[in-house]
């Protein structure tokens, strides 16, 4: 098992992805659900490029407090620059087993595609708990890629790339145990929400064409792909959008929680 690691370059790759409509439609409606208000310290827990770290910051204003938290230097460079003139907002460098906060130190936390690549998820909920004040709550997200529906033409090959693909998670199918580790955790589960990515066609700038780029550089040399298999695989899919035929979903399984 390795999980993604990301160097400048995949970094930027990270930050393009998730710059596309979908996932700002996600992120939209993730900023909905937790609902930050005026004045409150948010903490985003593996918070990527930073995206989320500065529409919160928005949200909470100058009188609030907003802290994002990832391991990778080189999303964390991208963070920073993103956040910009918001001195209310930070990005700190640390994981989400250790977090590196004094306990109630916040009234809300969101987490978004994390606790996948975590090995001890309940030490990594209990620090999060740890962190909020009795009622705070907790925003996760993170996907299951059974949910995944990919049009290819060649199954066995698609089949084969994402088995391979999986393995940049240490809980591939994680959101359905999500509610039982939060409670675990000290938390009251309160909502249950589906957020799904949807490219109903081949576009350069969507999620699943970016994605694929992402896909093909980890699983080339894994499990028997060579370079030759993992081009011919791109070269399937982009087919089936010349000929109208793509179509890619995948769910986001969204979990809201108050600590009791």
């Amino acid at each position: 098992m390795s999980t993604l690691e990301f160097d400048e370059d995949g970094a930027r790759q990270i930050q393009r992805t998730y710059s596309t409509a979908d996932v700002v439609q996600q992120r939209a409606e993730v900023l909905a659900l937790l609902a930050a208000q005026q004045g409150e310290r948010v903490l985003d827990v593996g918070s990527g490029p930073g995206f989320l770290v500065a529409s919160l910051a928005d949200a909470v204003g100058a009188g609030g407090a907003v802290h994002g938290l990832d391991p990778s230097a080189a999303m964390n460079a991208l963070a920073r620059e993103l956040i910009g003139t918001r001195p209310w907002a930070r990005i700190d460098d640390g994981d989400a087993l250790n977090l590196p906060y004094p306990d109630d130190a916040f009234d809300a936390a969101v987490s978004t595609q994390v606790y996948e690549y975590v090995a001890d998820i309940p030490r990594a909920l209990s620090e999060l708990s740890r962190v909020l004040r009795p009622g705070g709550r907790a925003l996760v997200l993170d996907t299951d890629w059974d949910s995944v529906v990919w049009h290819a033409a060649d199954r066995e090959l698609h089949r084969r790339v994402l088995a391979a693909w999986e393995e940049h998670l240490v809980h591939p199918h994680l959101p359905p145990t999500l509610p039982g580790h939060l409670r675990r955790a000290g938390f009251l589960v309160t909502g249950r929400h589906l957020i799904p990515l949807f490219n109903p066609s081949y576009e350069q700038d969507s999620y699943s064409a970016l994605t694929m780029h992402t896909i093909a550089r980890f699983v080339t040399g894994r499990q028997g792909l060579n370079e030759t298999d993992v081009d011919a695989w791109m070269a399937d899919l982009r087919e089936r959008g010349a000929e109208d035929e793509y179509l890619f979903s995948l769910n986001r399984y969204c979990f809201l929680a108050v600590v009791q």
